[in-house]
């Protein structure tokens, strides 16, 4: 069972219990540039995108604008704003699930959470934006962090690869992760606010990747629940040789180990399946329902 110090995380109206089932984060893409070749150009697509999501069974939707695909000049503020703040603002009121923005600037963040957002997913852990943490504080949402080892001494951003040698893949993540949490514990967030993700396919190889799932169960060390992303990431390409929108069945595999080894909340693009992976996968591991 699982061994969490925290119990409950609210997202907005919506209570999540940790270590009852696993929570199905849908990612709706606002960037054309995706890797995933999901991305949506309008708002209206989105919209449909959500609503479908939802019926499928996704529990929280996950709104970014900004491609994390290696290689990509970054957008403005602006760009972001106007791609993920029409969204949210149409989404929050007339949807059943909450809102995380997948964003790592504070001026997109505080217009998402001002829209109607009820989490912030920053994939730089606060390292790039502290700032993230006072806003999450302040106005009392959860914030999920990830590890992205892309920063790190060695990696080559253009390629994706890391020409430097790794010491153990689990504490370079434990100690990226622990940076974090405590840039937002200082900040004034509230512990059951932090959520942990170790950040597969960021900085890392896909041979490290699968040995991060292999391990997850490690990171609960730190007492806080753990997403993870797997979804059509570049692991799965490696094994299978399969292009991006031919991942799920490596996606689904990916997903079910990391619930049988702790995952909380998996962040995927094919929702519909993913969500019967889950069931199925909580059925097993955690006897629920």
């Amino acid at each position: 069972m699982s061994t969490h110090h925290i119990n409950i995380t609210r997202f907005g109206s919506t209570v999540f219990e940790w270590g009852k089932r696993t929570y199905v984060m849908g990612i709706i893409n606002m960037s054309l540039d995706s890797f995933s070749g999901d991305g949506n150009a309008a708002a209206g697509t989105a919209l449909v995108q959500a609503q479908r999501f939802i019926s499928e069974g996704a529990d929280i939707l996950d709104i970014g604008g900004e491609s994390t695909r290696p290689g990509l000049p970054g957008i403005t503020a602006k760009e972001e704003i106007e791609r993920v703040i029409p969204v949210i603002e149409k989404l929050s009121h007339g949807i059943p699930v909450p809102i995380s923005v997948d964003t790592s600037k504070l001026e997109v963040a505080e217009l998402a959470v001002a829209a109607g957002a009820s989490a912030i997913n920053d994939q730089w852990g606060l390292k790039t934006e502290p700032g993230l943490a006072n806003l999450a504080a302040s106005k009392g949402v959860p914030l999920i962090l990830m590890s992205n080892q892309r920063d790190r001494g060695g990696f080559d951003k253009n390629t994706g690869r890391d020409t430097s040698s790794y010491g153990d893949v689990i504490q370079e993540i434990l100690n990226s992760l622990r940076q974090s949490t405590r840039i937002a514990l200082d900040a004034g967030v509230p512990e059951q606010n932090i959520i942990v993700d170790p950040g597969i396919g960021f900085g890392k190889t896909w041979q490290q990747d699968l040995e991060t799932v292999r391990r997850l169960r490690e990171l609960q060390v730190m007492g806080y629940p753990i997403l993870i992303g797997p979804s059509r990431k570049s692991l799965i390409k490696m094994v299978l040789d399969l292009p991006a929108n031919d991942r799920v069945e490596g996606t689904s595999a990916v997903v079910a180990v990391s619930i049988a080894n702790g995952a909380d909340i998996v962040r995927v693009h094919d929702v519909k399946q993913i969500t019967r992976v889950c069931r199925m996968t909580d059925a097993i591991v955690r006897n629920y329902p």
